[in-house]
């Protein structure tokens, strides 16, 4: 179904390579900070990321970047439909080409991951769900140049790849403000890691986050993160 419906909003998914999935709607409902007036969504796909932060920071204008020109399309669609629209702008562009002289309070990214890995047979799914060698540090770069003094940036990526990040932030002043590790289950090994890196030193913050107590039962711990975005919950 090309349709996805949330509480306060709907996602039109028509011409998308990438779906929305669990990585992102983690994101969307984990990704924090104090007080953001500008939200910078890198890559948004569908734009569910941006609608969710729409929907949780009332005050905040939220852009997003987007590399395919069929995706953006849709994403700027559901933006014109929903509630927020009036604080949601789409730019077509790679981030490494988006150039602003707005600062950001915060960034978000549920980037490409699979570096130097088989491609995609399916040409525009393979560039949403792969990246080239030296994007992280690209991104790390932007993200730097792209962040306020007091700014955070989420990302959700693999445990290899978020580990690489953090190290490339250190070379642009920024580190790790907090680690969550995403699981399937208590008894299964983490498979993704959500970091959040700032430019102000502080003390790390480190969790874990469960996905199913059971076999397609989701942990109330879950329920309780999406239960303002959900029909379900």
């Amino acid at each position: 179904m090309s349709i996805f419906k949330f509480k306060q909003f709907e996602v039109d998914q028509t011409g998308c390579a990438m779906k929305i999935n669990t990585d992102g709607v983690l994101i969307g409902a984990m990704a924090n900070h104090q007080n953001p007036k500008r939200i910078l969504d890198i890559g948004t796909g569908t734009g569910v990321i941006a609608l969710m932060l729409a929907q949780r920071f009332p005050d905040a204008h939220i852009h997003a970047v987007e590399i395919d020109e069929q995706a953006a399309k849709t994403a700027e669609r559901n933006f014109k439909q929903s509630l927020f629209n009036h604080r949601l702008s789409i730019s077509n562009t790679a981030i490494e080409y988006y150039n602003s002289t707005d600062r950001f309070d915060l960034i978000v990214s549920n980037p490409p991951f699979f570096v130097n890995d088989l491609k995609n047979e399916e040409v525009r799914k393979g560039i949403a769900r792969h990246a080239a060698e030296g994007f992280f540090s690209m991104l790390v770069a932007k993200i730097s140049e792209l962040l306020t003094d007091a700014g955070q940036v989420w990302l959700i990526l693999p445990i290899k790849q978020a580990e690489e990040v953090v190290m490339q932030a250190g070379y642009y002043g920024m580190e790790l403000v907090e680690s969550i590790y995403i699981h399937s289950d208590r008894s299964k090994a983490a498979f993704r890691q959500m970091i959040c890196l700032g430019k102000n030193r502080t003390v790390l913050q480190e969790s874990d986050f469960y996905l199913y107590e059971d076999l397609k039962v989701h942990t109330a711990e879950y329920k309780i993160l999406l239960k303002d975005f959900f029909l379900a919950y």
